[in-house]
Formats: structure tokens, C-alpha cells, sequence
């Protein structure tokens, strides 16, 4: 009887410790929850104890000492464009289900390409798609500017979760200057800015834009991005090409007055334009860092700093127009004083274009880095379409990311935009799948430029059954933990190349997790932290 009672203590003890360890909120939406813990056996006076255990009943595994093998890194993005409908929503006028299907085909399809990002236009001119204190509704998401669509759901906080759920970064692409698409204004919100400040717009051939001279301006576009960063989970900040605009031949851009009201003593007017873009990017960097420190700071800008003609650092090219002197962004600035945690430079020529090479630029690029990670935007877009005879051959891309990988201190592509390889150039997809996307990657992990002391995950048991696989820890995950990557494999030494579970746990401070069922011997989990570094590996075997 001493030793049937101690039996059944610990059985009991062993019962509780697992129940409070249980979590009330499962991190991976639709799982089923595991199997309850077996009964304790009831004693009947001189009988022997129940030995048979019911078939779901979970079992706790022990890890073990073997080493996975480090993943590779490689940033794999797609552009998705909300302005005039280029990519998303298909129809303004589409029923918000709908949008949301459409939006997931677009993250199926590229998930199934191994993408590991997706870019994705949140403000296009002047709007938004999110509620905002600071903006209207955009029209190309419910037709009309200002107008609510017909859902309680946030549609960005969706398109995050859905993006995290498949085990993509979520870019929340932005136009900072860029007011209107036309000049409709009598279609415009009573909330756009161009009707609350008038004062703040200049017009400039066919559109309005924020004059960038005014503090005002700056402070307004500070406070949109503080609104996103503070509010939702993303991965990053992006800015495409549009600063101060595109020049119209034999037009001006009016900001002559502003000029003469702010510029400094015997600066010139070209020096001024990019100071008040410099400042832009200098605050805005300041203002992500002060909310979230491992939210990223993304530009993607024209191909061209300045062609060497105008100054011996620019490259051999001779582009119509570019980023210093035109556009009066000077990236390489923002590149050397650290303002910046990426660069996807817009290098839609093909590999030989006698005015601006891909080649030749992406070696610019690679030597002018500034160590800030460089990724190389690419135009398939071109495919079939466009005057440039190279752009007939459809392996024209897979040629250029080939040569992008020779070059050691670029980390990757993304690709504009989403449409160009889902709806018109399958066959360019395919090429890049079966030759240079076959196996997924991570996109590259950023260093904190301050300490962050990050818990490491203690798992405190993985339990199996025929359902699911439940993950238990012995403290609630740092919020700082990103992803539970999950894998599962028959031999060891396939563990590393089996297919990825990814299951988003980012400020949950979850206890527990859940996916389905594995149902192989060996199973494999990294927990990756919110600068994307791996924190912790650990391998186990199911029995």
C-alpha cells in the first residue's frame, strides 16, 4: 500500500504541473486542442493497476543533444500595389469577402514560390487602408474615398496576421508626398488634406503634392507612421521612389516661396530640397526606433544615384533622370549615417541596357552599400512587355538574381509587382521556383543597435498524439519571440529540409502552441526573436 500511494501522488503531481501549464489561448488559429490527460486509475482493493493507456493520450518527450544546421538567409519580396488597383484589390467595388480571398491567392501563390515578404501599399495618396485619426478610407479599397468598408475587421490587422501566418514578413508600403492621383478634387474626402490644409499642397502637372518645405508637412507624415508603427505588428516601413516628384519637362516645381521663406544663407535651392528630405528621413527613423527599435526602415529608390558624368562616385550610366539630382534623394547619405535598415534600389533594366546596365548597377550598389543591407528590385513586369528585345527571353530574371548572388553583399530581391508573375508570366514564376527558389529561406535577421536582453524559450515538454502536437513552456514566451518555426521528419538527417510550420507568436506571452499533427519520428523547433535572429533550436523524437 506505501508504494501504491506514492504512485498515485506523483501521478497526481505530474496532473497538476501539466494543467497549469496549460494555456486558455492557443496560438495557432484553427488547431484542434490536444487530448485531455488520462484519468488517474481509481485502486480497487487487491487489484492491479490499469496498465493500458488510451491511444490519444499525450506523451512527453525529452530533447535531444543533435545540432540543426543553420537556415540560409536570402530577403525574397513581392510589391503588392493598391494604387489604381495595379495588384489589390482586383475591384474597388468588389464585397470586402472577396478582397479578402483575392488577397489571400496572392499570399498563397507567392508563399507556394518561397517567398518570404510581401510589400504591401497602405497609403497611396493621401488615404489609407486602416482606420486613421489622420487619413480617409482609400478609394481603391471601397470606391469611394472616405467610405467605410462593410466589415468590422480592420483590414490591415488581417492582412498582417494572414501574411505572419504563413511565415511572411508584412512591408507596410507607403508614398509620403504624394497627395492626389489627379486633379478631381471634387471627388476627394472632406477629411483629405488637401481640403483640412489646403496651405500644405502644391501642384505640379497632374497631381497635388505635400509641399516637403513646410514643418508642418513633416510633422503630419511623423505622426501617420507613428500611428502604423504603434498600432499594428509590422516588420518594417517602406518608401518607394516618389520624393519630391519626377521633373515635367518646361515646368517648375512651384516651391519658389517656401524657399525663399526657409532656406539658410547661401544654400542653393537643389541642397535645400534634399536637406528637407533628409530631415524627413532622419525623423522618421528616430520616430520607428523610439516606438518599436526592431521595426524596419525600408526605401526602395530609383536605380540611379547620379550617373558618373556628374560626379566620379555615381556609376557609368545614363539615365534621363535620378535620385540626387532630380528627385533630391540622397541615399547614400541615408546609407552612411545609419538612417536606413535597407535599400531595394529599382533596377528594371535588363542585364546589358546600354543606358543603365542591371549588371553594371547592381555592382554599383554592392560597393556602395554603406553597410546597410542592399536587396535588388526587379521588373519582371517587362516580360513580353517592353521595347528592350532582352525582355523577350523569360529567363531574363532568373539571369539577373543569378548574377545578384555572386555579389556578397547584396541579400536579395524583390519583384514588382504581385500581379506580373501571378496573372501574366507563370512560366517566369515557375523558372524561378524550379531553379532558384526550390527551397525556402528566412529573410535576413538585423542586429539591435541597442542591447536587448531577450528570455530565451525553456520548453518545458512536447506531447504528440494522433491530432496534434502540443508545445508547452515553462514561462509565458518573451514578447520579444517572433515565430515558433516547426518541422517535422522520419531521419534526423532530413529534419533541416522538411517543410516549415510556421506558427506566429509574436506578444503573445503564450504558454502553449499547437499544430497539427506531424506525425513523424523527429521534430525540430527554432523560435525565431522579432529582429529575425534564431534564439533557440531544439530537436526532438516523438515516439
Amino acid at each position: 500500500m506505501k508504494f501504491l500511494s506514492r504512485y498515485l501522488f506523483l501521478l497526481l503531481a505530474f496532473g497538476l504541473i501539466l494543467s497549469a501549464c496549460k494555456s486558455t489561448k492557443p496560438t495557432s488559429p484553427g488547431t484542434r486542442p490536444s487530448a485531455p490527460i488520462g484519468s488517474n486509475p481509481s485502486p480497487n482493493s487487491g487489484s492491479n493497476l490499469p496498465t493500458k493507456t488510451l491511444p490519444k493520450t499525450p506523451v512527453a518527450l525529452a530533447p535531444l543533444s543533435y545540432q540543426m544546421p543553420e537556415m540560409p538567409r536570402e530577403f525574397r519580396g513581392v510589391w503588392i500595389a493598391t494604387v489604381a488597383n495595379i495588384d489589390w484589390p482586383l475591384s474597388p467595388d468588389d464585397p470586402y469577402e472577396k478582397q479578402k480571398r483575392d488577397f489571400l491567392e496572392i499570399l498563397d501563390y507567392y508563399k507556394s514560390l518561397n517567398f518570404n515578404a510581401v510589400i504591401v501599399q497602405v497609403r497611396t495618396a493621401g488615404d489609407a487602408f486602416y482606420p486613421s485619426n489622420l487619413a480617409p478610407w482609400s478609394k481603391y479599397l471601397t470606391g469611394k474615398q472616405g467610405k467605410a468598408p462593410q466589415t468590422t475587421e480592420n483590414p490591415l490587422t488581417w492582412m498582417i496576421n494572414e501574411a505572419h501566418a504563413r511565415g511572411m514578413e508584412f512591408h507596410a508600403w507607403l508614398n509620403p508626398y504624394r497627395a492626389t492621383m489627379d486633379l478631381k478634387t471634387e471627388e476627394l474626402s472632406p477629411d483629405h488634406d488637401y481640403n483640412l490644409h489646403r496651405d500644405w499642397m502644391l501642384k505640379y502637372g497632374t497631381k497635388y503634392y505635400y509641399n516637403p518645405a513646410l514643418p508642418e508637412v513633416k510633422n503630419h507624415l511623423l505622426k501617420v507612421i507613428k500611428e502604423i508603427v504603434d498600432n499594428y505588428d509590422i516588420d518594417a516601413i517602406h518608401f518607394d521612389d516618389y520624393f519630391y516628384p519626377y521633373k515635367i519637362p518646361r515646368e517648375d516645381f512651384p516651391d519658389k516661396a517656401s524657399y525663399n521663406k526657409y532656406k539658410k544663407p547661401g544654400q542653393s535651392q537643389d541642397d535645400w530640397r534634399r536637406d528637407n528630405v533628409n530631415q524627413l528621413i532622419f525623423a522618421l527613423n528616430e520616430t520607428i526606433k523610439a516606438s518599436k527599435p526592431w521595426v524596419q526602415f525600408g526605401i526602395s529608390p530609383f536605380g540611379v544615384w547620379r550617373n558618373q558624368d556628374k560626379d566620379p562616385k555615381g556609376s557609368p550610366t545614363r539615365a534621363g533622370q535620378t535620385n540626387y539630382d532630380d528627385l533630391y534623394a540622397d541615399v547614400l547619405l541615408w546609407m552612411k549615417n545609419g538612417w536606413v535598415d535597407y535599400m531595394i534600389p529599382q533596377l528594371y533594366w535588363s542585364m546589358e541596357h546600354p543606358l543603365a546596365s542591371h549588371r553594371i548597377l547592381n555592382d554599383w550598389w554592392a560597393r556602395n552599400h554603406n553597410n546597410t543591407n542592399i536587396y535588388i528590385g526587379n521588373g519582371p513586369y517587362k516580360i513580353r512587355d517592353d521595347s528592350d528585345e532582352a525582355w523577350k527571353d523569360p529567363k531574363e530574371i532568373n539571369n539577373q538574381i543569378s548574377y545578384t548572388r555572386t555579389l556578397p553583399t547584396i541579400q536579395g530581391n524583390a519583384f514588382f509587382s504581385a500581379k506580373s508573375m501571378k496573372i501574366k508570366n507563370q512560366d517566369v514564376a515557375q523558372l524561378l521556383k524550379n531553379e532558384l527558389y526550390n527551397e525556402p529561406t528566412l529573410p535576413p535577421a538585423f542586429q539591435p543597435k541597442s542591447p536587448a536582453i531577450i528570455d530565451i524559450p525553456v520548453v518545458f515538454s512536447v506531447e504528440a498524439n494522433s491530432e496534434v502536437t502540443s508545445i508547452r513552456m515553462a514561462n509565458p514566451l518573451d514578447p520579444a519571440i517572433r515565430y515558433a518555426l516547426i518541422q517535422g521528419a522520419d531521419e534526423l538527417n532530413l529534419l533541416a529540409d522538411a517543410e516549415i510550420h510556421p506558427v506566429w507568436v509574436g506578444g503573445m506571452r503564450a504558454r502553449a502552441l499547437e499544430v497539427s499533427s506531424l506525425n513523424t519520428k523527429y521534430l525540430a523547433i527554432r523560435w525565431i526573436d522579432h529582429f529575425g535572429r534564431i534564439v533557440q533550436t531544439q530537436v526532438y523524437q516523438i515516439p
